[in-house]
């Protein structure tokens, strides 16, 4: 890196610690790019330089500044040496306005403000002259996924046999979103996230260089805050610099980015894992009153949770220097006596209320529930255990009542039994260590089996079954789904429920259908939403194997076929069709009068044929 002393008032302004010490060299991208650095490397001094390359990672990990080395190198000259290279520790004749972005061969362009192809056949046009000083003509499209389908399909044929002076690098966050046609003309280098341990380090060595103090948990906060992106990290580095008054510290830092105090956090997590529920409300509430913001203070403690998870299959991951003390110590403790489903169990819980925290209009509310279900669901067994414990009673007979549930792994777990060996297991108490006094307990209680004797029986408390709520509309065929679509201006769910359901049972709250493979899937959950909204009941909607009825559609066409055969039976109809050469049935329509509905006479069919609407019977002339 250029710049190694502290700016001061005296020159010509600050420049943010991202820019002053951005990249210069090959040497200085060593940190967390070295598969990249060794390709390049051994394809320089074999002369296997590609015409394209493809630059991809996430924000902040150097994909423009390795563009920028890259073409530096490709257009190295000193007056020792005149070919590319990645030896680039004496500034060469085009060095200085190559990284300063100045260079007339040099061409950058930002494809998010230049997506069409009339910037590309500019692009196209200019390739065919030669560079005014340098060995390349070199392009570097950046954020190259804006482009436009026309822009990237103009670009293929340059970018597949360009001039010998020509070479393209491309650089994307989205890599995803590039065509595989242009993906396959160049060569790919994926941009690692810099890990925090390597991050630390190149804080500490700016810091020195810029003559700040610092304390090395104060940085390893900034590092984690920058999740891998060395730009974002520098910011923040600039940031806790003018925060702190020239010093970087614990405190300063931890206020500025609103985190909990990591070993508050820990705290935090030992409550839970505990069980205490007030314990744990009460140290994220001083933790919110101290500045924490509730979605980083879960979002930490789903870290935590990874770390123990992890030292307890791989113990080595305690050393990392990014971590804190406490985080390091405590971790391995707790990775030895906290089971791996109860970590699975609360690293999933986080998942879902990290989210509900961060939509919420009161997350701090929406936290603390989290918190409270965390901690509830402790010293659940899981439900391999719970089965398996269960199994184990039954097939010994069972326990006496009253007796102990034998113990788990970090306690004992008690479950009362009313009946004999003959009832199975409804409820499984909370394993482990018991509950604090006044937090609910879950209690095993048998219930018999069918074949129980009466005797059994009656030792059982029988308890009336709650009566399903009455639906406000009785539904009691896929016709009367259908009717409601059309009732509630839902055509689309109609036109699918015809097409593709095929009724295989229903009852009140519950329907169970068969749909082909090519119906969308979305039909299942769509008809759940809809009947719950409509009917004010819960229902389950379930996708079955078996072939089930005919749908709607096919109904329907059944129907008019058979309409149409027995119109073409008519003696009246017959006639008609003889007397029309070339007429045919093209439908058949019931009409139906008040006075056939009041003397209940079944209507004649009205046939339309190609001349026209005929009702048989009526007088022909022929």
């Amino acid at each position: 890196m250029s710049d190694t002393g502290p700016t001061t008032s005296g020159q010509t302004g600050y420049r943010v610690l991202a820019r002053k010490y951005r990249p210069k060299d090959f040497s200085d991208l060593m940190v967390g790019q070295e598969p990249m650095v060794r390709t390049l490397t051994n394809a320089f001094e074999t002369g296997r330089i590609a015409q394209a390359y493809m630059l991809t990672g996430v924000r902040g990990v150097g994909k423009t500044t390795t563009a920028r080395i890259l073409a530096r190198a490709l257009n190295y000259k000193t007056p020792d040496i005149d070919r590319p290279t990645i030896d680039l520790r004496v500034p060469g004749e085009h060095c200085q306005a190559i990284m300063e972005g100045r260079h007339v061969d040099v061409i950058e362009m930002d494809a998010a403000s230049h997506t069409g192809i009339d910037d590309i056949r500019e692009i196209i046009e200019q390739v065919r002259y030669r560079p005014v000083s340098a060995r390349y003509k070199v392009y570097i499209i950046d954020e190259v996924h804006m482009l436009s389908t026309q822009a990237f399909n103009g670009l293929l044929k340059t970018l597949e046999e360009p001039p010998e002076h020509v070479k393209f690098i491309f650089a994307t966050t989205e890599i995803r979103k590039v065509p595989i046609t242009v993906l396959s003309r160049c060569q790919r280098f994926d941009l690692r996230r810099i890990s925090a341990a390597d991050l630390v380090g190149l804080f500490s060595t700016i810091l020195g260089k810029e003559e700040v103090s610092f304390d090395p948990e104060a940085l390893s906060m900034v590092a984690r805050a920058a999740e891998g992106s060395a730009r974002d990290g520098l910011s923040l580095l600039d940031q806790a610099i003018a925060h702190g008054g020239g010093r970087v510290e614990v405190e300063t830092v931890r206020s500025m980015l609103g985190l909990a105090d990591r070993a508050r956090i820990v705290d935090l997590f030992d409550h839970i894992v505990k069980g205490d529920v007030a314990a744990a409300l009460k140290e994220f509430t001083a933790q919110y009153e101290a500045g924490a913001n509730p979605v980083v203070v879960l979002t930490d403690l789903a870290d935590f949770t990874h770390l123990v998870t992890r030292i307890k299959y791989i113990p080595d991951a305690a050393d990392d220097p990014s971590l804190s003390e406490v985080e390091r110590n405590r971790g391995a403790d707790f990775s030895s006596s906290v089971a791996v489903t109860t970590l699975s169990r609360m690293w999933q819980m986080l998942l879902k209320g990290i989210p509900e925290a961060e939509n919420s209009s009161r997350p701090a509310g929406a936290a603390e529930m989290v918190l409270i279900r965390l901690a509830h669901a402790a010293h659940l067994p899981s439900p391999e255990d719970a089965a398996r414990r269960v199994s184990e009673m039954l097939a010994n007979g069972g326990p006496s009542p009253g007796s102990a549930m034998p113990s788990g792994n970090g306690g004992g777990a008690r479950a009362s039994f009313n009946g004999a060996g003959g009832a199975t297991a409804r409820a499984v108490e909370t394993a482990g260590s018991p509950m604090p006094s006044g937090q609910p307990t879950a209690r095993l209680q048998a219930v018999p089996s069918p074949q129980a004797s009466p005797a059994i029986l009656g030792q059982v408390e029988s308890k009336p079954r709650a009566e399903a709520p009455a639906p406000k509309i009785a539904i009691n065929s896929l016709s009367d789904i259908a009717e409601l679509c059309t009732a509630n201006r839902d055509p689309k769910l109609k036109a699918l429920l015809r097409t593709y359901v095929r009724l295989v049972r229903m009852e009140p709250g519950r329907l169970e259908i068969n749909l082909p493979p090519e119906a969308p899937k979305t039909i299942v959950g769509d008809l759940q939403k809809r009947l719950e909204e409509w009917t004010e009941i819960r229902w389950m909607v379930i996708l079955s194997r078996e072939p089930g009825q005919k749908t709607l559609a096919e109904v329907e066409s059944e129907a008019r076929e058979a309409r149409l055969t027995d119109a073409r039976a008519d003696p009246d109809v017959a006639a008609i069709l003889a007397q029309f050469p070339g007429a045919k049935i093209t439908d058949v329509r019931i009409k139906v009068t008040a006075e056939d509905e009041a003397e209940d006479i079944q209507p004649p069919a009205v046939i339309e044929t190609e001349e026209g609407d005929i009702l048989p019977g009526d007088d022909l002339d022929i």
